[in-house]
Parts: structure tokens; sequence; C-alpha cells
């Protein structure tokens, strides 16, 4: 059974930083594409970023990028995202994810696989 379990929300000052980290059972992290979104309180869901170490692929949201951060450890099957400089806009519930497959990450990708998520708040 795939499962994805996120640690690592909390709240922070605009300006601090945070590193969320997504443990990952049940499947080999060779094969699947990984993945952050979040959802604000009345928003839809977006894409924050993503990577697949099969061809090296990563994206990131024009809202993130320069500031945040992701990183897989395919040996301890856990990815990370690295936020600094946050913003009170990035407060959302931020969820890991992953789709079996070995090329890229983003476009005509549906993720299969989701975590139950972890809250993040920044604060003015």
């Amino acid at each position: 059974e795939v499962q994805l379990v996120e640690s690592g929300g909390g709240l922070v000052q605009a300006g601090g930083s945070l590193s969320l980290s997504c443990a990952a059972s049940g499947f080999t992290f060779d094969d699947y594409a990984l993945g952050w979104f979040r959802q604000a309180p009345g928003k839809e869901r977006e894409g924050v970023s993503c990577s697949n170490s099969n061809d090296d692929s990563t994206y990131y949201a024009d809202s993130v990028k320069g500031r945040f951060t992701i990183s897989s450890d395919n040996a301890k099957n856990t990815v990370n995202l690295q936020m600094n400089t946050l913003k009170p806009e990035d407060t959302a519930v931020y969820y890991c994810a992953a789709v079996r497959t070995t090329m890229g990450c983003w476009d005509y990708i549906t993720y299969d696989y989701w975590g139950q998520g972890t809250q993040v708040t920044v604060s003015a």
C-alpha cells in the first residue's frame, strides 16, 4: 500500500523558513515523480514544485521560484521542500504527491497518490 506522510508544517513569521518532509512507503522512489501541492482556504489546489530523478526534471510555480527548493533522498524514500523567505500568501495546507512515471513531473501528469497534508501558516 502506497502511503505518503507529510511533516514539518507550522506557524512562522513572514520572511522566515520552514522545511517540509514527506516520508513514503509502499513503493520505490526510483520509478516515481514526486510533487508538492498546496491549497489555501477558498482556493483551488495548486502545484508548488515537483521532481523526477529519472530524468532530473523539476518544476517550480512562478510564485515560489527562488524561494523554495525540492529535494529527494531515494535511499530514505523522503522528499523535502525547503521554503525560505515565506510570505503570508504561502499560507496553505501542503500536500505531498506521487505518480509512477520515469519522464517528467508536471506537464500532462496526474498524480495518483496523496498525503494527508500539513498546515503552513505565515503571519504578517
